[in-house]
């Protein structure tokens, strides 16, 4: 999928997408776990493969040095999933361990999802995720 600068970001922040996440698909680390989360839900949208693996943290259970095979299952989740919603509930920030409790809308399907981030090297990182219910 592909998107205009001037489209309003696909994070569901209100801002246009050359504001918001865009700076981070193009290499900008994000100060703060939950500008990770947003960028992270809109690279899914957009696709980008790339960004997903390297903004998660190796711990985190889909991590693979087997990229290859990894690259094919995000596609896959990718072109099968309808990014229609994201809120941001409750975010908890810290020195090097943040949280970020959201809900995702994924066309018919919603949840909730508390994050949890690590900071490494100065750079946040995904590691884990479980449903709230």
């Amino acid at each position: 999928m592909k998107i205009s600068v001037n489209a309003p970001c696909l994070c569901f922040s209100g801002k246009k997408y050359k504001k918001c996440c865009q700076v981070y698909h193009a290499g900008v680390n994000p100060s703060n776990a939950m500008l990770l989360m947003r960028s992270r839900y809109s690279a899914f949208a957009l696709r980008l493969v790339g960004y997903i693996i390297a903004s998660t943290h190796p711990n985190n259970s889909d991590y693979t040095k087997d990229t290859k095979e990894w690259e094919e299952g995000i596609v896959e989740f990718c072109d099968n999933t309808n990014f229609t919603g994201l809120e941001i509930m409750e975010f908890v920030d810290g020195e090097n361990e943040a949280f970020v409790t959201f809900k995702a809308i994924l066309g018919d399907v919603q949840f909730i999802e508390k994050s949890r981030f690590l900071k490494e090297n100065g750079k946040w990182l995904y590691e884990s995720g479980e449903f709230v219910t």
